[in-house]
């Protein structure tokens, strides 16, 4: 599977996979289960880089502290919001407002889609950010109050 970054707007991310071969109804299932159990963890502030405790700790973490008011001082880092998965031919893609989430979750959606493309589903590439000039994007999916408020020609 080869990974590909495009221009990135981690509030407005748009998260494209070209299969191999028009994905079956069971193929289609594991990607989505893959990104929406990706979402929910990150909707849970999961990929909080500022609170790697354990991973810091290294290999040895028998009888570790865990310091539970770091934990709770650390910034809040959640996805806020996500598409539906759409498929065009052997193109599927997720838009996804990955809020304050740490960058941490990109590595960890490329690590399982990896595995995922080795057991289960041959994709041939994975495209995070940017626009498919195969399939071009709707407009945004944010809201109209954010564009409204970001808009100094609409009064």
């Amino acid at each position: 599977m080869k990974v590909e970054f495009r221009e990135c707007d981690l509030f407005d991310l748009w998260v494209w996979l070209e299969f191999s071969t028009l994905p079956s109804q069971m193929e289609q299932q594991y990607v989505e289960e893959v990104f929406n159990s990706w979402f929910l963890l990150g909707k849970l502030g999961g990929f909080n880089a500022e609170n790697l405790q354990v991973q810091e700790t290294g290999l040895d973490i028998s009888y570790m502290d865990y310091d539970q008011d770091a934990a709770d001082d650390s910034i809040m880092a959640v996805m806020h919001n996500m598409g539906e998965f759409e498929y065009q031919g052997n193109w599927g893609r997720y838009w996804f407002d990955l809020g304050t989430s740490d960058a941490i979750a990109l590595d960890i959606l490329i690590n399982a889609l990896e595995q995922l493309n080795r057991d289960y589903v041959t994709i041939e590439r994975l495209i995070i950010g940017g626009e498919n000039e195969d399939w071009k994007i709707p407009g945004s999916k944010r809201s109209n109050f954010v564009e409204r408020e970001s808009d100094p020609d609409n009064n």
